[in-house]
C-alpha cells in the first residue's frame, strides 16, 4: 500500500513510497500530526542518486520490523534536499555545528515544533565500528522522549538559540579590491597539488568555480600562475576517472588524490559548470583538449539528460545493476581486461594501455577506470576512435543507471549559460537551440505571472517548492548568456524581471546581504544565508554576478550598488577561503574590470561583417563582459542606443566605467580591447 508520497514530484520521494514508513512530504500537516500524537518528528533528508541514501533505505526503511517500530513512536518525514535546499540547509546547518561533520543521508530527530534535537547521518542495521544500529537509536530517542521531554526541550532550545547567533560576519558593503583578489590567487597557491592539479587532499572536488576565477585573473592581471592552475587542473580531471572516457560528462568527485576513482554519479550542475569553465579555458588558450572536453560534455548533458519538455535532469545515479540483479557502484563505467577482448579482440591490448585497464584493476574486483595516463608512445586517432565507438556501443547494452528526471531551475539556468557559449563559440547551432529551449521551458512553467521561480517541475508539471536565491541567481545568468549568444533582448528582459525579485524580496536593506529564502517564505527554525560556494554557486555569489551583469547591460544603479554590496563578503572571505568562494571572487574580478560592456550594430541581421564582431566580441577574455547585438536603431538592448554604423559598415563599441573606445570595423582591433 503506498504511502502519502505516492502523489509527490521528486524522483526521491517516490523512490520511498512503497516503503512500510508512512512516511509525510515535509509539510505543516506533518508537524500537526506529532503535536496531536505527542511523538517526535523523523526528519530524513537525503536526494535521488546519494548511495547510501540508497543503502539505509533497502537496510532500514524497507524493513517492516524497523518500519513499525517508527510508525508507533514517530512521524516520519522524508524531504528531498534538492526540492527543499533551505530545509536542508537549516538543519544541516545545526549537524555540522554538533558533530563537526555533516553529509546525506541526514537524519535529524524534531520536537513536534520542529526544533532539532538529536542527528546522524547514515545508521547501519547492526552496530558496528562505534556506530550504534539505527534501531539503537531510535529506541534511545524514543526512550528520551518518554522519559526525559523536558531536557530534550532544554536541548533543542538551545540548538536553536545558538543557530539564531551564527550571523554572517558582512563587515559592510565595500566589495574586494586588488589586495585581496591577490591574497585569494596566493591563498589557491598554497592549497594546490602541483603534482596532479586541484586544491586539497581526498576526496578531490571538480574545482569549476576556482577556474573560473583562475582564468578571469589571468585576463586582467596576465598571472602566469593562475592561468597554469587552470589549465594543469582541467587536464588532470579531463584524463582520469572523474570524466567518462567514452560517453563525455564528469562524475560528482573522486574518492582519491589523482582523480583516478570517483563517486560516480553524474549531477547537471557540475557537467554545466565544467563544460561552461573548459569552454572558457579553449577561449583563453586554444586547447584541443578543452575544446573537445567542453563539447562531449554538453553533448552528454543533450543526449542523457535533457527531458522530454526541453529542459535538464538533475543526475544520474552513481549505482547500476552489475548483471547479477545486484546495484553496485560505478557498474556501468568500470571494465576488466578480459570484458575488453570479448567486445574489442585482437584490439583489447591497445584500449588497455590507452585506458589505464590493468590486470590488479583501479577499483573493486579488479576493474578499472577508464582514464588517459600520461605515456609515451602515439596511439593511432583512427584507431583509437574506432575502440570508444565499439566500448561505448558495448556499455550501452548494460543496465542504465537510474535518472531523477526532475527539472531544477538554478541547475538549468547553469545549463542554459554553458550550452549557450558552448555552442556559440564552436559553431554548434544545435547546442544553442537546446539551451533557448530549456530556456523556454523555465519561462513557460518555472515562472508565474509575478515573476516568482518555482523550484522544480517533471513531466511537465510544476512542483510546489518556491525557488530559493540561487534559482533566481542562476537563471539569470542563464538568460544573460542566451541574450549575449542570440541577440534577443527578451531573455535580458526576463533576467531583470528575476533580479528585481532578489531585490525585494531576498536582500537585508539595511546591509545588502542576501538570504536564501525569500522574505514572504515559510519560516523555518532560522531563515538560511551562506555566501560560499559549494557544488555549484551559492544563491548570494549567483546573484552578485547577476546582478552585476544585469547592470552592464541597462546602466541600473540599483543593480549595481546590490552587486557591490553583495560583494562586501567577498573582501571578507576571499583571502581566507578562496577555495569556497570561487565564484564570487570570478564576480569580483568581473566588477574591477569594469565589467565591459560591447555593443556590435550592423545594417541588417544576415550581415556577415557584424556576425565576425559578434563572434570576436564573445571569444573576449575581459570578465564578465557583456554582449549586445542587433541592427542599427534596434531597440533591443539598452546598449544598442545612440550606436551608428561607421561608414555604412557594422561597428563595434566598447565602454566600460562610463567611457567608451572609438567604434572599430576591424575584429583585430575589437579582439586586442577584449583581451582575446
Amino acid at each position: 500500500m503506498p504511502n502519502r508520497l505516492a502523489h509527490e514530484t521528486s524522483p526521491y520521494l517516490l523512490q520511498h513510497a512503497d516503503n512500510p514508513v508512512d512516511w509525510w512530504p515535509w509539510s505543516e500537516e506533518a508537524f500537526h500530526e506529532a503535536r496531536r500524537r505527542g511523538v517526535p518528528v523523523l526528519l530524513s533528508v537525503g536526494y535521488s542518486s546519494c548511495h547510501w541514501c540508497h543503502v539505509l533505505a533497502r537496510e532500514s526503511f524497507e524493513d517492516r520490523a524497523t518500519a513499525d517500530f517508527l510508525n508507533e513512536h514517530f512521524v516520519s518525514v522524508k524531504v528531498d534536499r534538492e526540492e527543499r535546499p533551505d530545509v536542508d540547509a537549516v538543519y544541516m546547518e545545526a549537524v555540522q555545528a554538533a558533530t563537526g561533520q555533516g553529509g546525506w543521508p541526514m537524519t535529524v530527530f524534531l520536537t513536534p515544533d520542529a526544533e532539532p534535537f538529536y542527528f546522524g547521518t547514515y545508521f547501519p542495521p547492526a552496530p558496528r565500528h562505534g556506530m550504534p544500529s539505527f534501531r539503537q537509536v531510535l529506541e534511545g530517542v524514543r526512550s528520551a522522549w518518554a522519559d526525559r521531554r523536558d531536557e530534550v526541550a532544554e536541548v533543542a532550545g538551545k540548538i536553536v538559540r545558538d543557530l539564531a547567533q551564527r550571523e554572517i560576519s558582512h563587515q559592510g558593503s565595500r566589495p574586494p579590491g586588488e589586495q585581496e583578489l591577490a591574497q585569494a590567487l596566493l591563498g589557491l597557491t598554497r592549497e594546490y597539488d602541483p603534482q596532479r592539479g586541484g586544491f586539497g587532499g581526498a576526496p578531490k572536488f571538480p574545482p569549476s568555480m576556482v577556474i573560473e576565477f583562475l582564468l578571469r585573473h589571468h585576463a586582467r592581471t596576465g598571472a602566469d600562475g593562475a592561468l597554469q592552475m587552470a589549465a594543469d587542473t582541467c587536464e588532470r580531471m579531463a584524463r582520469g576517472g572523474l570524466y567518462d572516457q567514452l560517453g563525455g560528462g564528469f562524475a560528482r568527485y573522486s574518492v582519491d588524490r589523482d582523480w583516478v576513482v570517483p563517486h560516480f554519479e553524474k549531477m547537471l550542475y557540475d557537467n554545466a559548470l565544467l563544460c561552461r569553465a573548459y569552454a572558457h579555458l579553449w577561449r583563453a588558450t586554444g586547447s584541443e583538449l578543452a575544446r573537445r572536453v567542453a563539447l562531449e560534455t554538453a553533448d552528454f548533458m543533450v543526449r542523457e539528460l535533457r527531458t522530454g519538455e526541453g529542459g535538464f535532469a538533475s543526475a544520474l545515479d552513481a549505482d547500476s545493476d552489475d548483471g547479477t540483479g545486484r546495484h553496485v557502484e560505478g557498474a556501468y563505467y568500470v571494465w576488466t581486461p578480459a570484458q575488453l577482448r570479448e567486445v574489442l579482440g585482437d584490439d583489447a591490448d591497445l584500449a588497455a594501455q590507452y585506458f589505464g585497464v590493468t590486470a590488479e584493476g583501479t577499483f573493486e574486483h579488479g576493474q578499472s577506470v577508464l582514464q588517459l595516463p600520461q605515456q609515451e608512445g602515439v596511439f593511432d586517432a583512427e584507431k583509437t576512435e574506432s575502440v570508444k565507438r565499439r566500448l561505448l556501443a558495448a556499455r550501452a547494452a548494460r543496465p542504465a543507471p537510474g535518472r531523477d528526471d526532475k527539472v531544477v531551475a538554478a541547475w538549468n539556468g547553469l545549463a542554459v549559460a554553458a550550452l549557450a557559449e558552448t555552442g556559440a563559440y564552436f559553431d554548434r547551432p544545435d547546442l544553442v537551440e537546446a539551451a533557448v529551449g530549456a530556456a523556454d521551458l523555465l519561462v513557460r512553467l518555472h515562472l508565474d505571472d509575478h515573476a516568482r521561480l518555482t523550484r522544480t517541475s517533471r513531466d511537465g508539471r510544476a512542483g510546489a517548492n518556491a525557488g530559493v536565491l540561487e534559482d533566481y541567481g542562476d537563471v539569470a545568468e542563464g538568460f544573460l548568456a542566451l541574450a549575449s549568444v542570440t541577440g534577443e533582448g527578451v531573455w535580458l528582459d526576463f533576467a531583470g524581471l528575476l533580479l528585481d525579485q532578489v531585490l525585494a524580496r531576498f536582500t537585508d536593506p539595511e546591509n545588502g546581504a542576501l538570504y536564501d529564502t525569500a522574505s514572504d517564505a515559510e519560516q523555518l527554525i532560522r531563515r538560511p544565508q551562506d555566501p560560499t560556494d559549494n557544488a555549484a554557486p551559492s544563491g548570494w555569489t549567483a546573484a552578485a554576478g547577476a546582478l552585476l551583469g544585469f547592470a552592464a547591460h541597462t546602466g541600473s544603479e540599483p543593480h549595481r550598488t546590490a552587486a557591490e554590496r553583495a560583494l562586501g563578503v567577498v573582501r571578507t572571505l576571499g583571502p581566507r577561503v578562496p577555495r569556497f568562494v570561487g565564484w564570487g571572487l570570478a564576480v569580483a574580478e568581473a566588477l574591477l574590470d569594469g565589467p565591459r560592456e560591447v555593443a556590435v550594430v550592423g545594417p541588417d541581421a544576415s550581415d556577415p561583417a557584424t556576425a565576425a564582431l559578434h563572434r570576436t566580441a564573445l571569444l573576449g577574455t575581459a570578465p564578465g563582459a557583456v554582449v549586445a547585438v542587433g541592427t542599427v536603431g534596434s531597440d533591443e538592448f539598452p546598449l544598442l542606443a545612440d550606436r551608428p554604423l561607421v561608414g555604412g559598415a557594422a561597428a563595434a563599441y566598447v565602454c566600460r566605467n562610463f567611457t567608451c573606445d572609438a567604434p572599430t570595423t576591424d575584429p583585430e582591433r575589437l579582439r586586442a580591447a577584449l583581451g582575446g
